[in-house]
């Protein structure tokens, strides 16, 4: 049986002091027994924090991003090698803010998972359709098209060691959640694509929802066939909400 991935993205929040205390409390916590893997995403500027605290631990980390160029003239941009010295094993790819807000297109994105494949970080690749593209239909061709982006690039073998996050766009940061039965359906559909590809691998393959996950309807979203973990947002920046998420895996 796979296991599940209970993911914190902390997007830009945090202060030395309130990583601190949540790395602590998580590590803590993380001492009972589960069926779950745990990993963190902090801001750049606390990977160091997080690779001094979590070294050793059953907690992994990763980044928010990479650019996929190794170097040179990208004020502002961190590279895969820089992320690998911090001890990240992990790196979100193609999260919907950095699509809507920073203009990162399917290309882009695609390029910044074959990066983070080529240097050994396992990449997060983050699908998800809009609340106007959903109204009109369009949920499954969005998804397969941005999909589909990075399936041109790697091909089927290279999910072999990658995780695929479902994140509604809608569902980031509203309240809203898609019900389990919704988030099942665009699950299956994602899992029946790589399936017509490869059984093994599309077996293996880690689905999240990320999307509004809490610790109340976590367990029933955790219980669909489909669904491998979650992508936390909000709730991964309160020690008892992200430990209630992790402990609803049973």
């Amino acid at each position: 049986m796979r296991k599940i991935l209970v993911a914190g993205n902390w997007k830009m929040h945090g202060s030395h002091a309130m990583v601190s205390e949540l790395l602590e409390g998580l590590l803590a916590g993380s001492e009972s027994p589960s069926n779950a893997d745990m990993a963190v995403f902090p801001p750049f500027p606390y990977l160091a924090q997080a690779s001094s605290m979590l070294e050793g631990s059953s907690i992994s980390w990763g980044a928010q991003n990479l650019n996929p160029a190794p170097k040179g003239a990208h004020t502002g941009e961190v590279s895969a090698a820089m992320l690998l010295e911090f001890g990240c094993s992990h790196v979100l790819v193609g999260h919907s803010e950095r699509r809507s807000i920073y203009g990162e297109t399917d290309e882009d994105v695609a390029d910044r998972f074959v990066t983070a494949l080529e240097s050994g970080l396992v990449p997060v690749l983050c699908v998800g359709e809009t609340l106007e593209q959903r109204e009109g239909g369009e949920t499954e061709s969005v998804v397969q098209r941005q999909l589909d982006a990075v399936l041109n690039r790697v091909g089927v073998g290279g999910f072999e060691r990658a995780v695929v996050a479902y994140e509604p766009v809608w569902a980031i940061g509203t309240g809203q959640t898609a019900t389990p039965e919704q988030a099942q359906e665009i699950h299956a559909f994602i899992r029946d694509k790589f399936a017509s590809q490869d059984d093994i691998i599309a077996g293996q393959l880690r689905i999240l929802y990320g999307g509004s996950v809490n610790g109340s309807n976590a367990a029933d979203l955790f219980a669909r066939e489909d669904i491998d973990g979650g992508l936390v947002g909000g709730a991964s920046l309160k020690v008892d909400d992200f430990l209630a998420i992790r402990n609803a895996v049973g």
